[in-house]
């Protein structure tokens, strides 16, 4: 018997429903491991099929066709190690997220999924059958657990599994991305070495899918808890880790480990892989934007040149008579900075001719914000227009601040296919576009230095729909509009809770009255990457017709 087990961990990016092309990236990943002399390669949870797969995974012939990829790859991949792949299986009436085992030629095991996560983003109850408690399988030197992803966060399927011989957990997953998540997958995974004493590999997907974002990190612990391989995160990668047997059991060799960025440029890069993936994933090969000469159009040009490159990004900018020089200025500073196509289609001919045609049905009615948001809506138009004349992806540019109190305009700024900053509040774009002039790294395809001119970023926020506007007309300072959010949104909280953390109550209601107005507006706005646990989508699933308020906090 063999006193050492090589494992080659495929930290890889699936696509969902591409079962062809992730069926070749799990050959790709096994070819590796064969050169590495691996006994075993492992890819992520439900890979074959790419995750999540929501509804999809209740059509039979895709779950069939899953199978007899997984079979094919059983075949193909025969002489040489094992291969560990996650996918859907069919066991009428019930289906199962689970993970296959291939070896000579056949599945060699299948563990079912048992723990079913349905919260926030996940609805593995409403997809998945929960299995019975299972035990390790038969990896030749040793006994083998995986508990897959949910499994592993709770005691008792891995205590199962260790009670039962298992002498190493493997634990493949798909855990997406929300800002500082890793601290939490680590504790979680530390407390099942500790209790168990056995060492563990989390594997963690990659990539983008609609909102969700997997941003890969995945690791290995030794006994105590001790860390002896990270892998990076926000990229594909394969590594090949060596379990030795000692006198207290098996322990990993120690290996590369990559350090963690800083929260700011998790995010930053959570909306460059969501971008890039979302248009690879969909087809797309450009872009464009309007281009305001505001920071939140600003970031997301910044953001688009990152994830495609300055070649795939084209900037429009659609002034009208209250367009401000120095809004022109900037943004012309802004492309300049990025090295994108830029072009200006004004407004002015259209918006009159509107106007004009409407005037008959509005006479004796005051101007007002009808007015402001044809403007919106014109510029919405005009760029849909180009959109399907060239064929690029329109981007919208509305961050969370505005998506949640509906300081946007429905089939106007909202008019897209996706929003890069959708779950970014506009306190932390302000952040967000100062580390990026001060930071890049090599997975940006943009230039370094200063690609969001200081200029933007220092002046007050305006929408510019009417002379001398600005945000603060309509809405609370951001500082004090992103604490009420935070609470209300982010954290649940009441009315009361915010008084009682010294806000105003009157200001506490607005924000709630257009919160929950709001909510139509959100059910048509474009997706965009998850960067917190309540970004709107799948974490915050409110009614569009809501009746009911907070009257808590009243003196």
């Amino acid at each position: 018997m063999t006193d050492r087990f090589r494992v080659t961990m495929a930290q890889m990016n699936p696509t969902v429903g591409d079962i062809d092309g992730n069926a070749a990236k799990a050959r790709h990943a096994w070819d590796q491991g064969r050169a590495a002399g691996a006994d075993l390669v492992m890819l992520p949870e439900m890979f074959i099929a790419g995750y999540q797969t929501q509804d999809l995974v209740h059509k039979p012939a895709f779950v069939a066709a899953c199978q007899a990829a997984v079979e094919a790859l059983a075949r193909d991949c025969a002489d040489g190690p094992m291969l560990g792949i996650g996918g859907p299986l069919a066991e009428v009436p019930k289906l199962h997220n689970a993970y296959f085992i291939l070896k000579d030629g056949v599945i060699h095991n299948i563990t079912r999924k048992y723990f079913l996560p349905n919260f926030n983003v996940f609805d593995e109850v409403r997809l998945f059958s929960r299995a019975g408690m299972q035990g390790p399988w038969d990896a030749g030197p040793l006994r083998i657990g995986t508990p897959i992803c949910e499994d592993a966060w709770y005691e008792d399927v891995c205590e199962a599994m260790v009670e039962s011989g298992a002498e190493l957990l493997l634990v493949p997953n798909g855990s997406p991305y929300f800002r500082e998540k890793f601290d939490v997958r680590l504790n979680n995974m530390v407390a099942r070495v500790v209790e168990n004493e056995v060492p563990l590999a989390y594997l963690n997907m990659v990539g983008g899918q609609d909102d969700q974002i997997f941003d890969g990190g995945s690791f290995v612990l030794n006994r105590g808890g001790t860390l002896a391989v990270q892998m990076p995160w926000f990229a594909e990668s394969v590594t090949t880790v060596d379990f030795v047997k000692t006198d207290n059991g098996w322990a990993a060799e120690e290996g590369d480990k990559a350090i963690l960025p800083a929260p700011l440029e998790t995010d930053y890069a959570a909306m460059v892989m969501g971008l890039r993936d979302y248009m690879a994933k969909t087809g797309f090969k450009k872009v464009l934007l309007g281009l305001s000469g505001g920071v939140d159009s600003a970031i997301v040009a910044a953001i688009a040149v990152d994830a495609l490159g300055p070649d795939n990004v084209r900037c429009v900018m659609l002034p009208s008579e209250y367009t401000s020089e120095s809004s022109l200025t900037d943004a012309k500073a802004a492309v300049d900075a990025l090295g994108v196509a830029y072009d200006i289609v004004p407004i002015g001919d259209v918006r009159r001719a509107v106007t004009e045609t409407l005037a008959p049905l509005f006479e004796g009615y005051d101007e007002g914000l009808t007015e402001e948001n044809i403007q919106s809506r014109i510029r919405g138009l005009l760029l849909m227009a180009q959109s399907n004349k060239f064929g690029e992806m329109l981007l919208t540019t509305g961050n969370k601040s505005e998506v949640a109190v509906g300081y946007a305009t429905i089939y106007g700024d909202m008019a897209g296919g996706y929003n890069p900053i959708k779950d970014m509040y506009k306190t932390r774009v302000f952040d967000a576009c100062r580390w990026r002039n001060a930071n890049h790294r090599d997975w940006m395809m943009g230039p370094a230095g200063e690609v969001i001119p200081v200029a933007i970023i220092d002046k007050p926020p305006s929408a510019e729909l009417r002379e001398d506007q600005k945000d603060s007309d309509s809405l609370p300072d951001y500082p004090v509009l992103d604490g009420i959010l935070e609470m209300l949104v982010d954290g649940e909280a009441s009315v009361a809770d915010c008084v009682a953390a010294g806000y105003d109550r009157d200001t506490v209601k607005r924000v709630e009255h257009l919160l929950y107005i709001s909510e139509y507006k959100r059910f048509q706005s474009a997706p965009g990457p998850r960067l917190s646990m309540k970004a709107f989508w799948l974490d915050r699933r409110y009614p569009i017709v809501n009746r009911w308020r907070d009257d808590s906090g009243q003196a």
